[in-house]
């Protein structure tokens, strides 16, 4: 079976949930083209259905069993084929309620073309449920759209937050090498990317098993031509080092913009989350990230509503997120997750209680947002162009993550070119103009 062509079969990929699963759901396409599998887009009709899922919630649990009705319903005979962290959680469950046809675990990743084809031409299971223990890193990358890839570096998780199921769902930490990034890195930008987004469960922990750091990763990829942009996708506090830091300054190719959760603002809600810093330290760390990268677009991760936080906790993250003054809030109410040690805690928070912080820090946020991008008014921005339709009207983002939306006489899809900022509002973008004539490449 490996290895061989398997002309006439069709595969839709549905993706739910992290940079990640995007990453490897690029990947299990060009594992199936290289079997012959057509891979067919949304509406197009398919024997076999992969279903690559999240579970970091129970909302994100109930969009896999959502879409899983759905595809019975609507492609009875498909194999349904399950992979990602709900797989881990509750794959075996859902088996054998007939939901799907085929779990998929971490350590088969590198092989599921290969035993979604073996499970359609000899209808059997092959194997194909049993566990694999040994934890291997699957290599992936994302070059769905021209303009940006995103490049797994790392996966699995060694901290063991209270809340968290990803150390169950994707294991321990492991990661990729400098040497095979750049063979990836490489192979990404001779398909004319031209920002790759380096992500992984807890990215900062790239190459320490190895002697190798993500410092040494930044370093490298400065070095492959063609590459014009570099951003982290997300970085733990404890691991915004100030040699890091002074990296992604030195460097010149790594973005100023960070994504740094928090979580909560309180360190008695911290503590009982197991998160590995302060809020002292989480605000020394953001405006050690504003003395070395100037104004960076700071994100930010909250959960709000975890086992009893107080009023007075919520105030404490409301007044430290008012003091830091990020960019963007992603905003998670508290879901309990079966296994780990937060869903045994009391002090549950009320829903409706719940609903109104989260609705405060929604406020908070797009007032933030308003506030970074006013700062921007009037100046001239370098933007890579992701899309432009058919009438001219382009966007893309700034060098530090300001979505903006511009008119072009010429197509420049793919181009990194010069715009200055306007004062109008496009939904979530700043419309602003572009200045003909200029590339910033």
């Amino acid at each position: 079976m490996r290895g061989e062509k398997q002309a006439g079969l069709r595969a839709r990929i549905h993706t739910l949930g992290c940079k990640l699963n995007y990453a490897e759901s690029s990947t299990f396409a060009r594992q199936f083209a290289s079997l012959g599998v057509e891979v067919v887009g949304e509406g197009g009709v398919a024997e076999i259905e992969v279903i690559n899922s999240c579970a970091v919630t129970e909302q994100a649990q109930r969009k896999v069993r959502q879409l899983l009705h759905r595809i019975r319903r609507g492609n009875p005979t498909a194999l349904r084929v399950l992979v990602g962290c709900y797989a881990e959680l509750s794959g075996e469950e859902l088996q054998h309620r007939g939901e799907v046809s085929l779990v998929v675990r971490r350590g088969q990743k590198g092989q599921l073309a290969e035993l979604a084809c073996a499970r359609m031409r000899f209808a059997t299971d092959a194997g194909c449920e049993q566990r694999i223990e040994e934890e291997i890193f699957f290599p992936a990358y994302s070059v769905g759209e021209r303009t940006r890839a995103f490049l797994k570096v790392q996966d699995g998780c060694n901290y063991g937050c209270s809340y968290c199921t990803i150390p169950i769902a994707r294991g321990s930490s492991r990661s990729s090498t400098v040497a095979e990034v750049l063979r990836e890195a490489n192979a990404i930008v001779g398909r004319g990317v031209k920002e790759i987004v380096i992500t992984g469960v807890n990215t900062g922990e790239f190459g320490r098993a190895r002697g190798e750091s993500l410092r040494d990763l930044l370093r490298a990829l400065a070095g492959v031509q063609g590459l014009s942009r570099v951003r982290i996708s997300s970085i733990e506090p404890n691991l915004l080092t100030d040699g890091l830091l002074s990296t992604m300054a030195e460097v010149g190719i790594v973005m100023p913009h960070l994504h740094v959760p928090l979580q909560s603002g309180s360190d008695a809600v911290l503590r009982a989350m197991r998160r590995r810093y302060t809020p002292e330290m989480y605000e020394q760390r953001i405006l050690a990230a504003r003395r070395a990268l100037g104004d960076p677009f700071v994100g930010v991760d909250v959960i709000v509503g975890f086992p009893g936080e107080q009023e007075s906790h919520f105030e404490e993250t409301y007044s430290l997120l008012r003091a830091v003054q990020p960019a963007y809030l992603h905003v998670f109410p508290y879901s309990a997750r079966p296994n780990t040690e937060a869903a045994a805690m009391g002090g549950r928070v009320a829903s409706e209680v719940v609903v109104e912080r989260v609705q405060r820090l929604l406020d908070l946020s797009k007032e933030l947002h308003d506030r970074y991008c006013q700062r921007y008014i009037g100046s001239e921005q370098s933007v890579l162009v992701e899309r432009q339709d058919s009438a001219g009207r382009g966007e893309g983002f700034t060098e530090n993550y300001i979505r903006t939306s511009f008119q072009s006489r010429r197509r420049c899809e793919g181009e990194i070119v010069r715009v200055r900022l306007g004062g109008e509002r496009d939904g979530d973008k700043v419309r602003g103009a572009i200045i003909e004539g200029v590339r910033s490449e």
